[in-house]
């Protein structure tokens, strides 16, 4: 899908970000500007936000065995048992 740039400040904004980045192209510049704001973003989030998408996944998994034996486990997965 393009992406096409039609506001002149928006351009000049590319341009400059291109210029001192020294990127190839202004395509790599907004990649690597968009790039950027989404880390900056993603950190800003509250830790809750951040960890939500594991604990989903760790719901879906379901409640854990609570007679598993982790250490029992290890040793023989490590060959110490």
């Amino acid at each position: 899908m393009a992406l096409f740039i039609r506001d002149a400040e928006v351009d000049a904004l590319a341009e400059e970000v291109r210029r001192i980045t020294k990127a190839k192209t202004k395509t790599e510049a907004v990649r690597q500007a968009l790039r950027a704001l989404l880390v900056a973003a993603r950190r800003a989030l509250p830790l809750r936000d951040r960890l939500a998408r594991s604990r989903a996944l760790a719901d879906a998994m379901g409640p854990g065995d609570p007679a598993f034996d982790m250490k029992a486990y290890t040793d023989e997965m490590w060959g110490d048992a």
